[in-house]
């Protein structure tokens, strides 16, 4: 199979009001992200996810033209069956002969940031093309999956002291084991998202558990006097506490606590990831199929956290089709213990494809079995929130 098209569409839907929250990155109005699509001399299109931003909304102007400019010119024409190897070209750029004669990487000068995301939904794509070609899931092309369901947790948690309790409770009402809630620099204070979480933790049942994410908003002092508050409160993890441009302080404020701190969401490549780990700075490991290099590199992360010891948890917060990648990574990952489910307002996860994606009862996730990402857009949703 050659490809011989590759396509990125802007789309920004508006959310209802009544599904809007309000955090760090201010009032959530519209959801963004980048549909990538490539297309085969067979026929057969394969999608993907390219992330400007590691929230919800963002120009995504820079990515579309990546992609369509810059990317597109080189591997129109390859062969999309060579995942690897097409990562490796994009990566290496015009060395990537040195790379793969000599094993070594000899990357471009963007080998961080814009072309790493627009690598992501490229990547992606390809391993929906090949399954979609085997007629299997890809989890099936990653080894298979180790387990036939895994629980997965309650993405949200913005409200205030007085009304967050109930908030989380009406995600355990759904079946959801575990629920994960925001602090930081929204609460305008550290007391106040200790506040916060301290009534969340009240509201809940002991065996619920119970994470926090700041977005990575506190500053090191104040990450810590955050871990010293809610030291009794059993949390889960405690996420992206600081900067992720900050590995060392992040190492700090691991050090001082015995709560598990969460991070990766923001890292490109697993070499990212890796000096996180060297740094003794994270014991959960949260790479993002639409960030960190797509399929191909998050199942390197993956390898990092099995010999590591750690625990992995794609981070999933986007559309249906990074969900579906960072979930078939898990289940193909024996560090994997929950899966991440957003709870807010996410047309891109509902509304963009014409499958259904969800929980049964039990707040479980089954393994995957439709071939390739088993996702198909709604064409209609596509032409009607593309930007030009």
């Amino acid at each position: 199979m050659k490809i011989t098209n590759i396509e990125a569409f802007w789309l920004s839907c508006p959310i209802a009001k009544e599904k809007q929250h309000r955090s760090d990155y201010g009032l959530l109005t519209h959801f963004d992200m980048t549909l990538v699509v490539v297309t085969t001399d067979t026929g057969l299109q394969g999608f993907g996810e390219a992330k400007a931003a590691v929230g919800s909304s963002g120009s995504c102007a820079s990515i579309v033209s990546c992609i369509e400019n810059e990317l597109k010119p080189l591997l129109v024409g390859k062969d999309a069956g060579h995942i690897t190897r097409v990562w490796e070209h994009v990566y290496n750029g015009s060395r990537d002969h040195y790379a793969l004669s000599r094993g070594r990487k000899f990357p471009i000068l963007g080998r961080r940031g814009l072309t790493i995301s627009a690598l992501s939904g490229i990547d992606t794509a390809l391993w929906d093309i090949k399954g979609k070609s085997l007629g299997v899931p890809v989890v099936e092309l990653l080894g298979g999956s180790c387990r036939e369901k895994m629980p997965a947790y309650a993405s949200g948690g913005w409200a205030n002291a007085d009304a967050i309790g109930e908030q989380l409770k009406s995600y355990t009402d759904k079946g959801f084991s575990g629920v994960k809630m925001r602090v930081g620099v929204m609460d305008n204070s550290v007391q106040e998202s200790i506040k916060r979480v301290r009534a969340a933790r009240e509201a809940l049942p002991d065996d619920i558990k119970l994470m926090t994410d700041a977005h990575g908003t506190f500053s090191v002092p104040e990450a810590k006097q955050f871990c010293r508050g809610v030291a009794d409160c059993n949390l889960y993890w405690f996420e992206e506490p600081i900067s992720p441009d900050n590995k060392m302080g992040t190492a700090a404020v691991r050090a001082s606590t015995d709560i598990p701190i969460a991070a990766g969401e923001s890292e490109y490549t697993a070499f990212d990831v890796r000096d996180l780990i060297a740094e003794r700075a994270l014991d959960v490991v949260q790479p993002d199929c639409a960030i960190i290099g797509g399929i191909t590199e998050a199942m390197r992360v993956s390898s990092l956290a099995h010999v590591h010891q750690l625990e992995l948890a794609p981070h999933c917060w986007g559309s249906a089709f990074s969900f579906m990648a960072g979930a078939s990574v898990a289940f193909a990952s024996p560090s994997a213990n929950v899966i991440e489910f957003s709870l807010g307002g996410n047309p891109m996860m509902y509304d963009l494809v014409e499958e259904q994606i969800g929980v049964d009862t039990e707040g479980m996730l089954h393994q995957p079995t439709r071939p390739g990402l088993g996702l198909t857009p709604n064409w209609d949703f596509v032409n009607d929130f593309k930007q030009s």
